[in-house]
């Protein structure tokens, strides 16, 4: 096999990777999918960022602030990667991603209501983040998506 053998073969593979969805509302559902995890993975970099300009100025910051900013932080790239499988046609992909977008704002809105826990300013960001999970939740469970993953339920 030469090289432009072997590029057809790569250009083919991810041809099949992006035809998976023929429906143009799945496709589309699935780029929203994309911004929304992509928003709450950017307000969870905000927030990681206030946390440390915070304790760089000298006000109160907890382990529970940066812990917990930096596990949703990198909660995206999973999502993101779920989101990958799910594109390639894997419907337990779909399916966990359903699950943790409708499982993780509750879980963050819940704990942010546990008084003295967290500072408003901090609740308020991770609340915010929480609206784009949301909006990944009502997506997944949206008609165009689960006609193309009638397994999944």
């Amino acid at each position: 096999m030469n090289a432009t053998d072997a590029n057809a073969a790569t250009a083919a593979t991810a041809a099949t990777a992006d035809d998976t969805f023929t429906d143009r509302r799945a496709g589309e559902a699935l780029d929203t999918v994309r911004t929304c995890i992509t928003l709450f993975g950017a307000v969870g970099g905000i927030v990681l960022a206030t946390v440390a300009v915070t304790a760089a100025t000298g006000h109160p910051t907890t382990a529970f602030m940066w812990v917990r900013g930096a596990v949703l932080f990198l909660a995206t790239f999973l999502l993101h990667r779920y989101l990958g499988r799910v594109r390639a046609g894997d419907a337990k992909a779909f399916d966990r991603l359903r699950t943790l977008s409708a499982v993780a704002p509750v879980a963050v809105v819940g704990v942010d209501l546990v008084p003295g826990l967290c500072p408003a300013w901090y609740a308020v960001l991770q609340g915010l983040s929480a609206l784009a999970l949301v909006g990944v939740a009502v997506l997944t469970r949206g008609a165009a998506l689960r006609a193309a993953f009638p397994a999944a339920r």
